[in-house]
């Protein structure tokens, strides 16, 4: 996929863990009843100095305690029997839950891992049973077990739940320590049935895999003259590689009439008028334009198994929607049990983020709503000597890779990783250059693994101190493209992120970041730096004052994705019952609108449906809007490595080993500010004014 640690399931496990059996609700009298005494039995046995503790631990028991867990003696048996006093009592319990969690956590990530091989790597035919076993969740019934034998009662009777408040509010404050118990009690703060766990995983699965076999072969795209403009044998996996070779085409002196085709394919897709029989298979030919199907006059490839050359015409029958609809179904039956945040929205912004969704809205807005987009529309014109076309939002001609063409690029990347192998073989000495000690560049290389994916790309990160983070890309048969390349330096971004705050964290009931943004931040420090990576000019003054002005473009392009996203689950919510070509059109319908009132105005032209292209909208649950979020931090964070003196490395190493704090104590402590969309906006402002006095 695209560069992104995008599997939900290892990254969210400690808090699959955390699920419930059903809604909470008041205790029941008698139990009510039974808490108040046992609070003070314990008050007197531990005095004073321990109220606190008690009448919050006890509380939180009995909010999730349910009849089959025990009547009223049974509960204040537990109580009096799992109670830990201050001390080196409760010290204990810490320690033997921070042994526990991570062997659990990382033993069922591994297993998920393994169980996903067949439809993650690109090591043989896809079949039925690789997606079987990838819909295989063998961690859904853990929560049931841990609160069956009250592993989870023994955690929230001595560990305080938090509020988002609460960590905003006093979490600089807190030693790490306390941000260690507070993340091992919010492992149990919920309990979902191991049935809508299981229902969960088997939606994410299916939308994976349709998404990981969603590929074009390109050379069978026909002008209207019948020309095929692109390659034989180019295969190019939607959206992902579909945008990147579009990218591609701006060094390209016929590059506008393929970039015309590409565009015009993703407008297909969005409103799913793309024919079926076109996805993934090199047999027939077809015009975007016209959509017209015709069996093909040229084979440059096996088609998949159950392909056939006939040239049907008939739609693709809302697949992308279908399966968008099936992970919102499934998120749905979990919404009863989070009374707090009783929707996947609500989970998504308050839980999983840790950012209210009001927040990470107006962030987006002030971005999009910035007057220098008008600006630098009118100098991309200039320097493009053509109008601007929808296709610019993706506008790559800030960076220094627009002095070198694709092809170029590619036979670099090829010469030098042929084979999966390759790559993992030069990490050391990439990390390196990129300013990490030879000692902690074999540490991190050694605790890394490289893949072939069948998708795009992913990092898939260890939850385990003796495990090892993986790191997957395309590689062709006649080695790895630029398009691969550029994607593995951006997961090595991820890897050495989760090496540094799994193995090497202080505590892994801290392990990782504040959330997915934030992977996607440190990753993106890695991304910018593939050219230098491949020996060539690191960017002058000049240049570097354009990057500036790129990250803005960039930023404002996936922030209009991540309002399409939004607003498309509120859609859902607000219609339960659509079906799959109902919310086709509300989609298409929202794209519009977003593009209408933020696009509109620069590019001159309505109604386009771009924006609604990522396959991560289908398949990842509301995940887009980390990549602006990761954009605005990223930027944050480069900023702050290029105001210090001396190699990346450590510093890099000291920011992700912060671990999972809340968004905002973890930017205060790395870079000395809160999130904010202001330092882009400035600086952006400040690079054009010097570029273009």
């Amino acid at each position: 996929m695209t560069p992104s640690t995008r599997l939900p399931a290892p990254a969210a496990l400690l808090l699959l863990l955390a699920a419930m059996v059903r809604p909470a609700a008041a205790a029941a009298p008698d139990l009510a009843a039974a808490a108040a005494e046992a609070a003070q039995t314990l008050r007197a046995k531990h005095g004073d100095g321990e109220a606190e503790r008690i009448n919050r631990g006890v509380s939180q028991v009995a909010r999730l305690w349910r009849d089959e867990d025990g009547e009223a003696a049974a509960f204040k048996d537990f109580v009096a029997a799992e109670f830990a006093a201050r001390g080196e009592a409760l010290d204990a319990v810490f320690r033997r839950f921070e042994f526990a969690m991570e062997r659990v956590n990382g033993l069922f990530t591994s297993m998920i891992r393994d169980l996903r091989r067949g439809v993650d790597l690109d090591l043989a035919p896809l079949t039925s049973l690789d997606r079987r076993f990838a819909a295989w969740n063998p961690a859904s019934h853990a929560s049931d077990d841990m609160f069956e034998n009250k592993l989870a009662f023994v955690a929230l009777l001595n560990f305080p739940l938090t509020t988002l408040d609460e960590r905003m509010a006093r979490g600089l404050g807190w030693s790490r320590r306390e941000w260690a118990e507070a993340r091992l009690a919010s492992s149990f703060q919920t309990r979902v049935p191991a049935g809508v766990q299981a229902k969960l995983t088997a939606a994410y699965a299916a939308a994976d895999s349709y998404i990981n076999d969603y590929n074009i072969y390109m050379h069978h795209l026909l002008t209207a003259d019948g020309r095929r403009p692109f390659p034989a044998g180019l295969r190019l996996i939607s959206h992902w590689n579909l945008r990147d070779e579009l990218k591609a085409r701006y060094t390209d002196p016929e590059g506008l009439e393929r970039q015309r085709l590409i565009a015009r394919v993703m407008e297909r897709i969005v409103r799913q008028e793309i024919p079926a029989v076109v996805v993934n298979n090199p047999l027939v030919d077809w015009n975007p334009e016209t959509g017209v199907v015709s069996k093909s006059a040229v084979k440059d490839a096996e088609a998949p198994a159950g392909k056939s050359g006939e040239p049907r015409p008939d739609r693709e029958p809302d697949q992308r929607y279908r399966h968008w609809l099936g992970i919102f179904q499934a998120e749905r039956l979990q919404d009863p049990y989070h009374p707090d945040n009783p929707s996947h929205i609500a989970r998504r912004f308050n839980v999983n983020r840790e950012i209210p969704e009001a927040q990470v809205q107006a962030l987006f807005e002030s971005v999009l709503s910035s007057g220098l987009g008008e600006k630098l529309g009118r100098l991309i014109e200039k320097r493009l000597r053509r109008t601007l076309e929808p296709f610019d939002i993706w506008y790559v001609g800030f960076k220094p890779r627009g002095r070198y063409g694709e092809a170029e690029l590619d036979a670099m990347t090829r010469r030098r990783y042929p084979t999966a192998e390759a790559y993992a073989a030069d990490i050391p000495r990439l990390l390196q250059d990129l300013g990490f000690a030879p000692e902690r560049a074999r540490l991190l290389a050694d605790n890394i693994v490289v893949e072939p994916s069948r998708g795009a790309g992913h990092a898939f990160g260890a939850a385990r101190r003796d495990d090892k983070a993986h790191l997957r890309t395309r590689v062709g048969t006649d080695g790895m493209d630029y398009k691969g390349y550029n994607i593995a330096v951006h997961e090595m971004g991820h890897n050495v992120e989760q090496v540094f705050s799994m193995t090497t964290v202080d505590t892994t009931l801290l392990q990782g970041v504040p959330n997915t943004a934030f992977t996607e931040a440190l990753a993106f420090v890695f991304q910018a730096r593939d050219l230098e990576l491949l020996g060539l000019p690191k960017p002058d003054e000049t240049e570097e004052t354009l990057l500036v002005l790129d990250s803005f473009w960039q930023t404002r392009e996936i922030a209009g994705v991540a309002l399409v996203d939004m607003a498309a689950w509120r859609w859902l919510y607000d219609h339960p019952a659509a079906t799959p070509a109902q919310f086709r059109e509300a989609v298409v319908a929202i794209a519009r609108d977003v593009w209408n009132r933020y696009y509109a105005p620069i590019f001159g032209v309505r109604d386009v449906t771009l924006l609604a292209i990522y396959s991560h909208m289908v398949d990842a649950g509301l995940y887009t809007p980390d990549y602006p979020i990761g954009h605005l931090i990223a930027f944050q964070v480069k900023e702050h490595f290029r105001g210090r003196s001396g190699p990346m490395g450590p510093e890099f190493e000291r920011i992700c080993q912060l671990g999972a704090l809340t968004p905002d104590a973890w930017m205060r402590r790395a870079v000395g500010a809160p999130l904010s969309a202001e330092p882009l906006l400035e600086a952006s402002a400040e690079a054009y004014a010097r570029a273009y006095p």
